[in-house]
């Protein structure tokens, strides 16, 4: 065993070239063991095994930079670099993260969980380093997918027209390997890195300038001249006009032609794209097979039987979300959906197999999505944007300015709101209400249930006006479904019990915590009123006005960020009331960073609890007595 040996790049190195196979096959051996326990993504790391050996085996992390895109890659990195007897925590509480972290090693250079970030942040890194005058590689590893993002596409203009030493590696995972991938590319690199290749390129674009560009059949004869000449020499010419080597494709997963090729890529000065061709899951055939479902894994999946076990569960909110959408679709004709790369995760592939020509996947291109959206729009469409909290952040602008000054009929289906377990930081969406409710014309509510949810994704189809609706990951909580859709009221909340000693206005998920916490205080003979507030913007104005009649205290419960969330806005229309004086005390998530774990966890971390609901209403109650 090879794998047991190593804990550091130091240590890799020591082993002979011809022993890194072996070593390979270990390290997915025990990717698809420990992540059997702890789940995670699966496919994506059996799929550059052979790459991050050769990375670390030719190159020295961490003087030389390696950033890793989007970061869900990276397990094969971390275990290389000393984390493999901590992968029994990974994505646990207070365990490994699923994605780099500085924190966790010297060799954690960036810190990554959306897409397309690598690029931008290589190039600073460049910059700083040759302003320093240090001496050292600064190396992105970014997927096909996330090449997709804008962000990506601006940086390697940026880094092109820069002409500096950044070897960017392209791990495409997508395009099947054809037998001619080896030698005959092998040799194409090498060519590009020969002294004369740079002359030779030179020469044929100074004779394709001769070719005069006159009508008629001539020229369209000489365009394709010019067309073919440039493919003939330079293969990967998008990226060669852009500033690039391009040296490619290379097997990923053949180490003695990817080691070369980076070897030739090592050598070559001013910016090198190397295009290494890699098949997600590899090493394990229902990975190979089922690409997008082995993309993340659950724990406790069945290895024997190719298998995730399974067992009885209410209803998943995506499944909710994709079904009432194909209600929808089906009824009207203007219905689209959008979605930015998450067509599975949002659960609109059945609404996609239906609806093909109504469904679009614009890739990892959050901006474009929205502009998109809002273009339908203003055709007489309907849109609805299925996004996560998380990736909403990226298209801000355009919800401001393309969707909601415009004030146009666009859904935004907010997936992944709140806290989201094992992803972590990069991903909780806890930050929307905030961002959101402040934007003009735009409406914000979330159910506290799966059927609620269906309802209010049919009220934001017959609104007018841009509307959002937010909706957690995972599972319902098992209530039972209306048989027909119905309109809610904009901006009116829900009583679901009575009590005049405190009123808990919970705003979504966190209503079942609520009722669970008004139970408690009954047997502890407090009366508390439990309101489903349903829309953080607008606000249930007349419901609150009552509240402040009756001298009712609030307590204000959010799956959220305090700062600017649903309890400052109710706090901001008390302090707006000259003859306000009720009390308000706000529950949600503090002003940090909440880590990865399980749901539960990250909840009581930030006191989101029955039993802190229950505390808190008490001391308000107390403190609120003491002042009358």
């Amino acid at each position: 065993m090879h794998l047991e040996q190593i804990n550091s790049p130091e240590q890799l190195k020591k082993l002979p070239v011809r022993e890194l196979p072996r070593l390979a096959e270990e390290i997915r051996h025990f990717l698809i063991e420990s992540l059997s326990v702890t789940g995670g993504h699966l496919g994506s790391n059996l799929g550059v095994v052979e790459l991050t050996l050769a990375l670390h085996y030719l190159f020295d992390s961490p003087k030389d930079r390696l950033l890793w895109d989007v970061g869900h890659q990276a397990y094969v990195h971390k275990i290389l670099t000393g984390r493999r007897s901590q992968f029994d925590t990974l994505r646990q509480y207070k365990g490994l993260c699923g994605f780099p972290k500085m924190a966790e090693s010297e060799h954690d250079i960036w810190e990554t969980g959306h897409s397309s970030t690598s690029l931008s942040a290589a190039m600073g890194m460049a910059v700083a380093r040759d302003l320093k005058g240090e001496d050292h590689r600064v190396i992105p590893i970014i997927g096909d997918g996330a090449l997709t993002g804008g962000m990506a596409l601006e940086a390697l203009n940026h880094i092109g027209n820069e002409k500096r030493n950044i070897m960017v590696i392209l791990n495409d995972n997508e395009m099947s390997i054809s037998p001619n991938v080896g030698a005959i590319h092998n040799y194409l690199g090498k060519l590009r890195t020969h002294r004369h290749y740079h002359k030779l390129k030179e020469e044929v674009e100074y004779f394709l300038k001769k070719i005069p560009s006159v009508g008629g059949a001539f020229a369209t004869a000489a365009e394709r001249i010019k067309d073919s000449m440039k493919f003939l020499v330079v293969s990967g010419v998008l990226f060669e006009k852009l500033g690039f080597t391009y040296l490619g494709p290379v097997s990923g997963h053949n180490l003695d032609e990817l080691m070369e090729c980076l070897r030739l890529a090592d050598q070559t000065k001013g910016p090198v794209l190397v295009h290494v061709v890699t098949v997600k899951g590899k090493g394990y055939l229902p990975a190979e097979a089922q690409a997008e479902k082995f993309h993340g894994v659950s724990k406790g999946y069945k290895l024997e039987a190719n298998k995730e076990a399974k067992k009885e569960t209410p209803v998943k909110y995506a499944k909710v979300f994709g079904d009432t959408l194909i209600q929808l679709a089906e009824t009207d004709k203007r219905v689209v959906g959008v979605t930015p790369a998450m067509l599975g995760g949002s659960g609109m592939n059945e609404f996609a197999s239906k609806f093909p020509d109504r469904c679009f996947d614009v890739g990892i291109a959050e901006q474009h999505a929205g502009t998109f959206a809002a273009g339908l729009a203003t055709q007489g469409m309907k849109p609805v944007l299925a996004i996560y909290s998380t990736f909403l952040q990226r298209a801000y602008d355009q919800v401001i300015h393309d969707i909601a000054r415009q004030n146009l009929n666009v859904v935004l289906a907010v997936d992944r709101a709140g806290f989201v377990g094992a992803d972590g930081e990069t991903h909780q969406g806890i930050y929307d209400i905030a961002y959101l409710r402040c934007i003009p014309n735009l409406v914000v509510m979330m159910p506290k249930d799966e059927n609620e949810f269906r309802h209010m994704l049919y009220t934001a189809y017959r609104t007018n006006g841009p509307i959002a609706v937010r909706f957690p990951r995972g599972t319902g909580i098992g209530v039972e479904m209306d048989p027909e859709l119905k309109e809610l009221p904009i901006g009116k909340s829900e009583v679901l019990r009575e009590g005049g000693d405190v009123a808990l206005l919970a705003f979504g998920t966190m209503v079942p915590l609520a009722l669970e916490a008004a139970e408690r205080l009954a047997n502890e003979g407090v009366e508390a009123k439990v309101v489903n507030a349903r829309f953080a913007k607008p606000l249930d104005t007349e419901l609150l006005d009552r509240l402040n009649m009756e001298g009712t205290p609030v307590v204000t419960i959010e799956e959220g960020c305090v700062s600017g969330g649903f309890g400052s806005a109710v706090l901001e229309y008390f302090s707006g009331r000259e003859d306000s004086g009720v009390p308000v005390q706000i529950m949600g998530v503090p002003d940090y960073f909440v880590e990865h774990g399980d749901v539960k966890d990250q909840l009581s971390e930030v006191g989101l609890t029955v039993e802190n609901i229950a505390q808190n209403a008490h001391q308000i109650i107390a403190d609120h007595r003491q002042r009358v």
